[in-house]
């Protein structure tokens, strides 16, 4: 039998890194750090397949030893969500923070430089790297700062430091051909700030990574008790009057589940609660020409009362399964997300979620993993 280990690194506005784990043809481990952006995804998650069901005792067995270790903090995952104010906040969703077991030491990845006075202050990384983040920065003109940043260059050099970064902000954006013309390149940008930087060394080539190059979205999955499904027809649609998953776009420092959470109670009044992870789509030139990963949740619903988003939805409607598994409106990849759920819940398959903190990094991740179904399955704590 053989194991494989893919690993995938996330950026997208949070930062992330992931693990997907299949175990014969497609048993999976799924572990994300939510930070602050996604990255890397080198996988897509395929179907589970019956011959893996005997695998999940063994599966169990390891988390188990690996969380009596104390390596790790265990918590269930909690993702209620009030539809009255519609709040993006995720404070309700996490359970009350725990103690680590294991003391372990916390690794500091970056401290401040000692420079001169006439040198730019900036943070020193573990690859030998400075940040400049020029936000309170005192410079009376141009003149000043072209000096400073050339006096800079030569005492990093000096130091045999590598990657230079200099983090500009909107109001000062007469610096940025002055860093231009001294060598510096655009990495990255968001709203009111870009960043930019140099690579000095000449004996080396520059292995700095790409930005977040990876869009990440979610759809809700959700079957009430009349084996219904919630669809919706999105206004802007690309495919006019198509039926989907309501969904959208995670937001920087969410998680899956909440970001599915979020998305399906304002497109549609629905409030739910996790029950399954279902699947991932991996796809490429999506929007900014950006990859595009669409993660497929599973939810239950807490009310049945439709309340369409006028904003950006033009129809929401619960689809009786029938319809919805032969309906010409309804794609061939949105009957299989359906189909991939209900294939887990007769094998008795728990695609879940669990809340866990870095034992050194000091950091809560999400740990998305194959379980087996409980019929009275625990519902989280807050």
């Amino acid at each position: 039998m053989t194991n494989i280990i893919v690993h995938m690194y996330f950026e997208l506005r949070f930062k992330a890194a992931a693990t997907i784990g299949c175990i014969g043809n497609t048993s999976i481990i799924l572990a994300t750090w939510s930070h602050c952006s996604i990255a890397y995804l080198m996988t897509s998650v395929a179907l589970l397949c019956r011959s893996n069901c005997c695998l999940l005792s063994a599966l169990n067995a390891w988390r188990k030893v690996t969380i009596g270790t104390g390596a790790i903090t265990h918590r269930h995952y909690s993702n209620s969500i009030n539809s009255s104010s519609r709040s993006r906040s995720r404070s309700s969703a996490w359970p009350q923070r725990q103690l680590v077991k294991h003391v372990a030491r916390a690794y500091q990845s970056s401290k401040s430089m000692d420079s001169p006075p006439d040198v730019f202050r900036g943070v020193t990384d573990r690859f030998l790297g400075v940040t400049v983040d020029c936000k309170d920065l005192k410079i009376a003109n141009k003149s000043q700062f072209c000096e400073k940043l050339h006096k800079s260059l030569d005492f990093w050099r000096a130091n045999k430091n590598r990657a230079i970064w200099f983090r500009v902000y909107k109001e000062q954006a007469e610096w940025v051909p002055i860093l231009a013309g001294a060598g510096f390149d655009f990495h990255h940008a968001r709203t009111g700030v870009v960043t930019m930087y140099r690579w000095l060394p000449t004996h080396e080539q520059s292995n700095l990574p790409s930005y977040a190059h990876t869009l990440l979205g979610v759809g809700g999955l959700v079957i009430n008790d009349q084996n219904e499904v919630l669809v919706v027809s999105d206004k802007y649609a690309i495919a006019k009057n198509m039926w989907k998953l309501p969904g959208g776009y995670v937001e920087p420092r969410e998680n899956l589940v909440d970001s599915a959470v979020r998305e399906v109670v304002e497109e549609t009044g629905i409030r739910t609660t996790f029950r399954s992870m279902v699947c991932l789509r991996h796809s490429h030139g999506g929007n900014f020409d950006c990859s595009d990963i669409y993660v497929v949740i599973g939810l239950k619903p807490l009310n049945l009362d439709l309340k369409r988003c006028e904003r950006e939805i033009a129809r929401v409607c619960w689809m009786p399964m029938d319809e919805y598994m032969r309906n010409p409106q309804v794609l061939e990849a949105s009957r299989l997300f359906v189909r991939t759920y209900l294939d887990y819940q007769k094998r008795g398959l728990d695609f879940t979620c669990t809340n866990m903190t870095h034992q050194v990094l000091k950091k809560e991740y999400q740990l998305y993993y194959v379980d087996q179904a409980k019929d009275d399955k625990e519902v989280p704590t807050k």
